[in-house]
């Protein structure tokens, strides 16, 4: 099952298990369970610390979980943790073994202290680069606290499951049956539901802050650029973020980050905030930016006001919150999100298999999910506004050379229809002759770009009729030491590789302002 290499490298990580367990592993006779068994068997045979049985009772099969004698841990695999999963595997077989995670003292007491039955269900696909946060998260809050239990589950292996419960978005989390959250969650978030104190209390603990010399407000590439800039001046530095990596952690392939030839959104945030946290830089995540109230006067202190109820104040501020999915803005689009309208194909499209879809936008974004989903779906229909497509044309090639695949132009995407449950058309306008067309399908994954999140920005710094902070050569917005970087701001070629070179610029020109205004 595993290559040598592999074997090589996951024999060295177990060296690190100091508590024998067992694998219990559920089985038949199919194929997809003797892949399962050929896997497990290669990790016994890697550490003498790890028993494998494969007498489980599971209802779902193929599957394993892991005991620890004396233990009471419920964590459970569904499926073949493979591709993005695998890491999630090795993690789970590691802090089952005893080895310590990395997560913070106070958030693990936390994890520890809560009180109730929590038994949790993660679908996931082995394509989704956003999954793999949420079974580590609750497969290592399983290990810390026996009120928790988790089983993760390959969608795309138990489909009669998916469509019962009608999953198609992951990754999709149930608590106790019923629907808790869909989307990227880390350990931090999944408390903030499930503890409805700790918002509270974190709002405390931010106001009773010093001021900063720097404040940067957002955690993307920008954003991380910049507190490494200001932390390596000997200044006080925070980043205050709804989410550390921002829009990367949704991206899947990136091969044009200079120096480094190949990697993936997840991958490259988890080295940017490792960058990070080599710097005295205080980190507060989980913070929604609300409201920004600049300094009333020069040298005074610029404050920015949370959702949770928190406020920061500093000398000077640095805007990097980054951009989100532009929304069709069609009726039935909020309605079927996450029940058939998506906007991560590396994500959910392996729930879509066999299925008939729809792709808006014919931007290099649009086609390349074109591409992608053609090896997965029945039938893709790529629906682009314009009479001709944007993308390149090495890819437009690609696309013209695939069967199942068809085109429409010069299109209006009006409406997302349904059954009140999930997806089951789309109507969309030929802009030619203004005639209505509906399009029998179940999935639509929308492609049309990016919106600033500037909108907690109106009435207090100047932004372009698009919504972008307009800044200057530094960096400079149109209120003396705030500053802005990245895809929030008018700066052209929304790259990772430029917000990295704008959160860098950005942070020395909020330096040179502080030593100018002494």
């Amino acid at each position: 099952m595993l290559d040598a290499n592999l074997k090589t490298q996951l024999k060295a990580y177990l060296e690190k298990v100091t508590l024998p367990f067992e694998i219990v592993a559920s089985l038949d006779d199919s194929d997809k369970s003797r892949e399962l068994l050929a896997l497990l068997q290669d990790i016994v045979s890697l550490s003498d610390k790890i028993a494998l049985k494969t007498d489980g009772r599971d209802s779902r099969v193929p599957s394993f979980s892991l005991n620890r004698p004396g233990a009471d841990i419920d964590l459970r695999f569904a499926g073949i943790p493979m591709g993005h999963e695998f890491t999630s595997l090795v993690l789970a077989l590691l802090q089952v073994g005893g080895h310590p995670s990395k997560l913070a003292a106070e958030v693990i007491e936390q994890v520890k202290g809560l009180e109730g039955q929590f038994s949790f269900e993660t679908y996931f696909s082995l394509s989704c680069q956003n999954c793999p946060d949420v079974v580590q998260a609750l497969n290592l809050m399983a290990v810390l606290n026996p009120g928790i239990r988790h089983v993760a589950i390959d969608g795309a292996l138990f489909q009669a499951e998916v469509e019962e419960r009608q999953v198609m978005s992951v990754p999709s989390i149930y608590l106790n049956g019923e629907l808790f959250g869909q989307g990227r969650m880390d350990v931090e978030q999944i408390l903030a539901k499930l503890d409805t104190g700790a918002s509270a209390r974190d709002a405390e603990k931010l106001n009773a802050k010093a001021a900063f010399d720097v404040l940067v407000v957002g955690g993307g590439p920008a954003g991380a650029a910049a507190a490494i800039y200001a932390a390596r001046k000997g200044i006080r530095t925070g980043v205050a973020a709804e989410r550390f990596g921002g829009q990367v952690l949704d991206t899947m392939a990136i091969e044009n980050f200079i120096s480094v030839q190949e990697t993936e959104g997840p991958k490259l945030v988890r080295a940017l905030e490792e960058h990070v946290k080599q710097y005295e830089v205080d980190i507060m995540n989980l913070q929604r930016a609300s409201a920004l109230i600049p300094a009333s006067s020069a040298g005074g202190l610029h404050e920015v006001q949370f959702d949770g109820g928190a406020s920061l104040k500093a000398k000077t501020l640095i805007l990097a919150t980054g951009a989100r999915w532009r929304e069709m803005n069609v009726p039935g689009e909020q309605q079927y999100r996450g029940r058939g309208v998506a906007y991560c194909p590396h994500c959910d499209g392996p729930l879509f298999k066999g299925k008939r879809v729809a792709v808006i936008g014919g931007g290099n974004s649009g086609v390349e999910a074109a591409i992608d989903l053609a090896g997965l779906v029945a039938h893709v229909t790529l629906i682009e506004f314009d009479s001709q497509l944007r993308a390149d044309a090495v890819l437009q090639k690609k696309l013209g050379s695939l069967a199942n695949v068809s085109v429409i132009k010069s299109a209006l995407t009006t409406e997302v229809k349904g059954d009140g449950q999930k997806v089951n058309a789309l109507v969309y306008k030929d802009r030619n002759s203004d005639e209505l067309h509906t399009l029998e399908l179940e999935g639509i994954f929308v492609q049309i770009g990016l919106l600033p999140n500037s909108d907690w920005l109106k009435g207090a710094i100047e932004l372009s009729p698009r919504g972008e902070i307009i800044v200057d050569s530094r960096g400079e917005t149109s209120v003396p030491g705030i500053f802005a970087a990245g895809d929030v701001t008018t700066v052209p070629y929304k790259q990772i590789v430029i917000a990295v070179g704008e959160g860098a610029k950005a942070s020395l020109s909020a330096f040179d302002h502080l030593i100018r205004s002494v």
